[in-house]
This record gives C-alpha cells, sequence and structure tokens, in this order.
C-alpha cells in the first residue's frame, strides 16, 4: 500500500492517545509468563507485542516471529530457561540475516543447548529448554541492549539469579536501566555497578498490576510535526516526566528545535515556540539510536544541519537503517553522508516534491518521513509497515488533517 501525504494545515491541534510502549510491553509479557501474578494494562497494540503474546501462550514447535527483533532475542533466553521444552525459533528473511551469536553463546556458557538450523550466528535457531544452574557470564556490552535485557529478565528465575559482565562500552543503557526497574518494581533485587549486572534469584512475586506507559519512541512523530508546523499544540497520552523510556530524552533534544513540553496528568503537550532561532545539531545518540531518524528528517524539513553519532546499532535494525536514510534523503535534495556509525546532513532549504520514501519494511522509515508532508507532498511506499509498533498512525495523521490518498 502506498500513500500520497500531503496537507494545507499548518496549525496544528489534537488530543491522541499513543498506544503502550512496546519496550515495556514485551519485558512485561515475558515477566508474566514468568511469574503469572502479574496483570497488564495499556499493553501495546503493535504486530511485535502481539507476536510476542502469542508466542508466549502457544505450544508450537516452530515459533515464527517474522520482524520482531525484540521478541528473538527476549524468546531467545526465555525458550533457552523454559526446562523440557523444545523450540525452533524463526523469523522472515531479513531475521535471518540479524545476528544471534553473541547472545547464544552467552546462553551456552550458562548451559543452554541451543544450535543453529541454517547459517552459524544466525536465526532459525533449536532451542532445547535447560535447568540453568551456572550464574556468571561476560557479554559484549556494544551490539545490541537487548541481549543484556533478555538475560536479566529471565535471571530471577534461574536457581543462582545471573551475573553479567558488560565487556566494553555499553550501548542504550536506559533500555537496561528499564529493564531492572520493572523487575524492581516486582521485588526482584538488581544492581548495576560499573560494568557489572546481578539480578537475584526469586521463585514468586506477589500480585500486581503494572501499567504500561505510552512509547515514546512513537512520540518522536508528534514532537516533529510540531517543530515542523507553523503553529501547534498536540497533547499526547499517557506520559511520565520520570519515565523509564530513554526515547523520554526526546523533551531536550526538540527543546532545540523549538518545542516546548509541558506534562500534566499523566499527557504532554508539545507547542511550538514562535520566533524560535535554529541551529545545527550536534547530538551522542548512543543511547537512543531509534529516534535517529525521526530527528535528521525534522533537520532536513527545518533547513538546519545536524551530526548525529552512536548510531552503531541502526546497522543491525530492521534494515541498515543509516543507508535506508542516505538514500532516501539523497531523494529528496539533501546532502548527507554517513559512516558506520555517524550522518551528517548539511543545512539546505532546498526539498523535493512527490517523491516516493521507501520504508525497507521499516516501520520507523514510514513514521519519520510522514511529518515531511506538512512541507513537501510525499509518497510513502509499503505504509502499512508501521503495524508493527503503531497500528493507527495514518488515523492519527488524518487527525492533524492530514489528507491521505492511496495511491
Amino acid at each position: 500500500m502506498n500513500l500520497l501525504l500531503q496537507t494545507t494545515h499548518s496549525n496544528l491541534q489534537a488530543n491522541i492517545a499513543v498506544t503502550g510502549s512496546k519496550s515495556e510491553t514485551n519485558r512485561l509479557l515475558l515477566l508474566k509468563a514468568l511469574f503469572p501474578a502479574i496483570t497488564l494494562a495499556n499493553t501495546s497494540n503493535s504486530d511485535d507485542s502481539e507476536v510476542m503474546e502469542k508466542a508466549l501462550k502457544g505450544n508450537d514447535e516452530i515459533v515464527d516471529i517474522h520482524h520482531a527483533g525484540t521478541a528473538m532475542r527476549f524468546l531467545t533466553a526465555f525458550f533457552a530457561v523454559n526446562e523440557g521444552r523444545e523450540v525452533v525459533l524463526t523469523g522472515s528473511q531479513r531475521m535471518q540475516e540479524r545476528p544471534i551469536k553473541v547472545l547464544v553463546d552467552a546462553l551456552k556458557k550458562l548451559g543452554a543447548v541451543i544450535t543453529y538450523e541454517k547459517e552459524e550466528g544466525y536465526p532459525p535457531i533449536r532451542i532445547k529448554g535447560q535447568k540453568i544452574t551456572a550464574s556468571k557470564v561476560d557479554i559484549p556490552a556494544n551490539v545490541s541492549s537487548q541481549y543484556i535485557s533478555a538475560l536479566s529478565l529471565v535471571a530471577s528465575k534461574l536457581e543462582n539469579g545471573i551475573e553479567l559482565n558488560l565487556v566494553g562500552e555499553i550501548t542504550s543503557v536506559p533500555y537496561i536501566k528499564m529493564t531492572l526497574a520493572l523487575l524492581n518494581d516486582l521485588d526482584i533485587k538488581t544492581s548495576f555497578e560499573g560494568n557489572t549486572i546481578r539480578v537475584y534469584p526469586k521463585a514468586e512475586v506477589a500480585p500486581k498490576e503494572m501499567v504500561v506507559e505510552s512509547d515514546w519512541s512513537s512520540a518522536s512523530y508528534f514532537f516533529s510535526l510540531v517543530a515542523l508546523a507553523e503553529t501547534a499544540s498536540i497533547t499526547i497520552s499517557s506520559y511520565k516526566q520520570n519515565s523509564l523510556q530513554g526515547d523520554s530524552a526526546l523533551v531536550e533534544i526538540y527543546e532545540k528545535m523549538g518545542v516546548k513540553s509541558h506534562f500534566e496528568n499523566n499527557a504532554l503537550t508539545l507547542t511550538k515556540v514562535p520566533n524560535f532561532k535554529l541551529e545545527t545539531l550536534n547530538l551522542d545518540l548512543n543511547n537512543t539510536p531509534d529516534i535517529a531518524q525521526t530527528i535528521v528528517v525534522t533537520c532536513l524539513g527545518l533547513g538546519i544541519g545536524c551530526h548525529l553519532t552512536g548510531l552503531h546499532t541502526l546497522k543491525i535494525k530492521e534494515t541498515d537503517r543509516l543507508e535506508a536514510l542516505r538514500i532516501e534523503l539523497t531523494k529528496l535534495g539533501a546532502n548527507i553522508s554517513v559512516t558506520n556509525e555517524t550522518l551528517t546532513l548539511t543545512p539546505s532549504t532546498n526539498i523535493n516534491h512527490n517523491i516516493k520514501i521507501a520504508t525497507y519494511n521499516d516501520h520507523r522509515m514510514a513514521m519519520a518521513f510522514a511529518p515531511l508532508a506538512l512541507k513537501v507532498p510525499i509518497i510513502i511506499e509499503n505504509a502499512e509497515v508501521v503495524s508493527k509498533s503503531y497500528p493507527d498512525f495514518w488515523e492519527d495523521m488524518k487527525g492533524l488533517g492530514y489528507d491521505i490518498a492511496q495511491l
């Protein structure tokens, strides 16, 4: 499904309820599978979370998680410690190109039985659930925080808990801290000192309702819309000022692009600051790589430059996001250069009209480019990909005055 996006609305006013955080939901779904006394509220309606929930509740020998990278990492750990259960964990063609070796190696050192069905280091993998008694393992810290979170989430169900020694520079620290905070909310004892994480064993937890905060990555598109509009006031819910989600850094980042944030009663109101002076952005996104696409498209729309670093994990996402950004932004007339971990955009006020943006089966490519329709008509190819994290996205864009036509 290709969509032509355009709008004559330069004044944006709306109240929008954003689906629960995919990151929090998937962590809590796994914890609920381990501790059934937990109940969940405001969970994400994303494809990824539905796939995760189905896999945890099902009894299939072959578990296909399609494009859901988080589910692949978390379920690898879950099934590895699920004593007596044997599964083959697989996914889409792209998922079978995304590395899993670092996590598999760590689990095997702890005593897990995992073999590769096709290519060494990549899904599909066959997992024979074991009772794990070993508790200490080293793991590279600069590849994906999801490997670390996966091990931490199952650790309390291990006889001796777990002690993770993180080797090298740690990537996406807020996501690791989110995982540990959710464990703490369930009175599971953890510590994170220096490069060592400890999660202590706990057989059961008390009944408790866990309410999922709305997704901050999804909020990024509204920050972008407000920055690109002439005037705007958009209220989105449900958001906390002291969020566990690393992407809440959006508040500080977009303040530099003329977006004011106001929290009240678990809602966040974004307003455009008039006559704001814009400057080239220099940002280290090592802790928040998922918002890089939104930020660079916003900068293009504002006619400012940016230099973004800490982006090395983007090459192993749904697509190689750095290369995808370079190709699609160049079509729009941008002067952009990328390395394995940086992106540099030169300031320019020229944006080409009616460009077809390829999405590469990547939900964030579709949604990051959508706000640009405030500046020029734009075509989003395979627009249905947004269902991976934000199924209601296009309806919410219509509510903001977008004219959306299917081509």
